[in-house]
């Protein structure tokens, strides 16, 4: 594979938009698909978690390369291709100016390019991406090796918004760049409510919230007084889903119609779930998903996903 092909196939999110995705193609509704969640492989954390020293890059992620490389494989021998495969945050662990975060990325781009060519790789930041405190220059650094850091792009009538949840935890450093990131916010929800699309399915990094709205404050979720604002504006705006990763657990719950998806961990596990991904399937009235182990993610059980779900009964949801 050319180096000019490998960069390409990371950097397709650029000026807020996602190429190959486009609103005039892709803004109609054609039918029922699905897309693969992952999240956290973060290449680095298994030792450092058996270390104690979580602070740190961790300077082994043999364990988390051979999952990831699993998850590659597992997603390429699915005979109906996804619609798209996305990384909800913390790509690795080393935070970026940090010993091993180069040598992390690259090895991690090494993995993901094997992924096969007609399945997009849509990736979101996550905090050890660009920073508990990202500041101009972690985010810019992020956006030269991944793409843009929020983003937005239409699959077959369905809008997706691409968050950078640092920004809603702690922008003490880069408070300009929180302001853009909330008024194209606003105006990605303000257009759905005037757009004809069939969902709207948000992705960041970090959880609204583990199991309730009314949940306390926490690492792994957001402030109560950010998380309630941003539950209203998504439910004003007609956000059927947000997907997150960060927890390594699975988790979740509702607002409302709103679902709160928390997606467990293709890399360390710190509860008792095991590595895998999420299976997505949009259908016309709504979106179900389940998570499946890497070791059992096959065409018999993505098809177990789709036909359980769907709800128009199509035999072969995932052909649009």
């Amino acid at each position: 594979m050319a180096a000019g092909r490998e960069m390409s196939i990371f950097l397709k999110a650029q000026r807020r938009g996602y190429e190959g995705f486009s609103e005039e193609a892709e803004s109609s509704w054609k039918g029922p698909f699905y897309f693969i969640q992952g999240a956290d492989p973060q290449l680095g954390l298994m030792k450092a978690w058996k270390a104690g020293d979580c602070d740190n890059g961790g300077d082994e992620w043999q364990e988390e390369i051979q999952l990831t490389e699993q998850a590659v494989k597992a997603i390429n021998s699915l005979t109906c291709k996804p619609k798209f495969f996305v990384l909800c945050g913390d790509l690795i662990h080393a935070m970026p100016g940090t010993p091993w975060n180069e040598e992390q990325k690259h090895d991690l781009r090494n993995v993901l390019k094997c992924t096969d060519p007609s399945i997009p790789l849509v990736f979101v930041s996550g905090n050890h991406d660009i920073g508990n405190t990202p500041t101009a220059d972690t985010i810019s650094e992020y956006c030269k090796s991944w793409g843009d850091d929020y983003f937005s792009f239409w699959v077959g009538g369905v809008l997706f918004l691409v968050l950078n949840s640092q920004f809603f935890y702690d922008a003490s450093s880069c408070p300009e760049l929180k302001q853009a990131h909330d008024q194209w916010l606003n105006e990605q929800l303000a257009a759905a409510r005037t757009k004809k699309s069939k969902h709207v399915i948000v992705f960041q990094h970090i959880p609204l919230f583990l199991q309730s709205p009314d949940e306390e404050n926490g690492y792994f979720n957001l402030e109560k007084s950010v998380r309630l604002d941003l539950l209203q504006k998504f439910q004003k705006a007609g956000v059927k889903a947000v997907f997150s990763g960060h927890y390594h657990r699975n988790a979740g719950g509702r607002f409302n119609d709103l679902d709160m998806v928390v997606t467990s961990a293709i890399g360390c596990q710190l509860g008792q779930d095991k590595h895998g991904v999420r299976v997505v399937a949009v259908t016309e009235k709504n979106v179900h998903h389940r998570y499946i182990s890497l070791d059992e993610l096959s065409d018999v059980t993505v098809d177990e996903v789709i036909s359980h779900h769907s709800e128009e009964n199509v035999p072969n949801l995932h052909l649009y």
